[in-house]
């Protein structure tokens, strides 16, 4: 198995990279997990709390959990794969089987921020993108996906997203193998990153 860690800042471009990656290769090939899906539970907490959460700092995220579920797909293991709600704040009772493949893809903002998860990646990937494309991806999506109000995204943006960015995510590029400017319009980087995945399985 080949495991391919891809992460870049909120609205930098990762799901399209995976996306055009997962196209590129033979179907069926690729297992994919997100960051954002190992979440803590904040059940426990009152909903008005739960919206003042940092989601993008590292202590909101369980990537204990994560680590292990990368080891077992490793190991040939099915795992189940939790589902969380940017509604609600919380870990669903849900959760989505992925089974083994010859390619495991990990994204997320933070997942290069963690060697417990780095010591895990055959190739380690930041996907890069000017601050003013980010935010723009941002707006759209958190207000579409999240029921955010374009107030609250900018505001959320300047509190959290920027700060974390800066303090957390940046700093991860030092780590990565392929750094690739312009997320998934940059077709020479895809190039590569494919090309180096079929020689690995080969």
């Amino acid at each position: 198995m080949v495991v391919i860690g891809i992460a870049g800042g909120s609205g930098s471009g990762k799901t399209t990279v995976v996306k055009k990656i997962i196209k590129s290769l033979p179907p069926n090939s690729v297992a994919i997990l997100s960051q954002d899906s190992y979440y803590k539970d904040n059940s426990h907490i009152p909903m008005e709390d739960r919206r003042k959460i940092n989601f993008d700092h590292p202590d909101a995220i369980e990537f204990e959990l994560l680590a292990k579920h990368i080891e077992m797909l490793r190991q040939k293991e099915i795992v189940q794969e939790p589902t969380y709600s940017y509604i609600t704040c919380e870990r669903q009772p849900e959760s989505i089987e992925v089974q083994p493949r010859k390619v495991l893809i990990v994204e997320g903002i933070l997942i290069l921020s963690q060697k417990i998860l780095r010591d895990l990646f055959d190739i380690k990937v930041f996907v890069s993108a000017d601050d003013d494309d980010r935010l723009s991806r941002v707006i759209q999506r958190d207000i579409v996906e999240r029921g955010r109000t374009v107030e609250e995204v900018l505001q959320r943006y300047d509190k959290i997203v920027k700060p974390m960015h800066l303090e957390f995510i940046a700093p991860s590029m030092r780590y990565a193998d392929i750094i690739m400017p312009q997320g998934g319009k940059n077709k020479v980087a895809i190039d590569v990153l494919t090309h180096f995945i079929h020689r690995k399985l080969d």
